[in-house]
């Protein structure tokens, strides 16, 4: 059954109301460096990157450029209020309404993987009535655009969170997996990077977008500074965000590589 434009508007607004080997991280002095894509971004000592096939969607998630400009805009071209959150901007599109929000982020990072990997039949979602939105368009940008714009208009977390699978251990945490809280409100953010130690300890990196529609960004870690952008596995604790929080049991993965 299809929303009413009413209810459209009220479940966009709360999907994400707030709730409460380039070189290795010392202290703080990685903030003055300078990389250009994901997989730049340095790493703590001890920790390498988990190897990825050549055009998995890790590996693509992993070459994402960075904007120079680390300030988060909004789709308006505004500044995002809170600019604490952000440790580095994916240059990706936020587009210019006020639709690529949190599961939109997420969406549209697979859409534009699948995409470039000219896996068109693969670009699919659903909402919540189970109605399907495929991408239909082959290569045509212009368009792609505007199916985007339909998909963020009609599916959000709790769509997407019946569409992904449950990560059983976190300990098999993967670039590409999602952390998400279906429902209003609810949050969603994808796991970009992961890297291991020679103990077996992981650490992984996590990115987002936010209400209003924003620049899709990097997260610092605001339990450990030290450790930001990083974020490390712990088998029992609550994973805090700058904006959020997530439980181990919320995280997913998607159902094709």
């Amino acid at each position: 059954m299809s929303h009413s434009p009413l209810l459209l508007v009220f479940f966009t607004f709360l999907s994400c109301k707030f709730q409460g080997d380039k070189g290795q991280l010392n202290s703080n002095k990685h903030l003055d460096m300078e990389y250009q894509l994901v997989n730049e971004i340095p790493l703590p000592e001890g920790f390498k990157r988990i190897d990825s096939d050549e055009r998995s969607f890790a590996r693509w998630l992993s070459q994402i450029k960075l904007k120079e400009n680390k300030q988060v805009h909004l789709y308006d071209g505004s500044l995002k209020k809170n600019q604490k959150a952000q440790f580095a901007v994916l240059d990706i599109p936020v587009g210019k309404k006020n639709l690529q929000q949190c599961a939109d982020a997420v969406m549209r990072l697979r859409a534009e993987y699948l995409f470039a990997e000219k896996r068109f039949d693969e670009i699919k979602f659903a909402d919540n009535a189970e109605k399907i939105y495929q991408w239909k368009g082959k290569d045509n940008r212009e368009e792609f655009e505007t199916y985007l714009e339909e998909v963020f208009g009609w599916c959000g977390s709790a769509s997407l969170e019946k569409e992904l699978l449950e990560v059983v251990d976190i300990k098999n945490l993967k670039p590409g997996d999602v952390f998400i809280k279906g429902g209003f409100p609810g949050h969603a953010m994808i796991v970009v990077d992961v890297a291991i130690n020679k103990m077996k300890e992981k650490i992984f990196m996590l990115a987002q977008s936010y209400m209003p529609a924003q620049d899709i960004h990097i997260v610092n870690n605001p339990m450990n500074n030290k450790l930001s952008p990083w974020f490390k596995i712990n088998e029992t604790e609550v994973i805090f965000t700058p904006e959020w929080k997530f439980f181990n049991n919320q995280l997913r993965k998607w159902r094709l590589p």
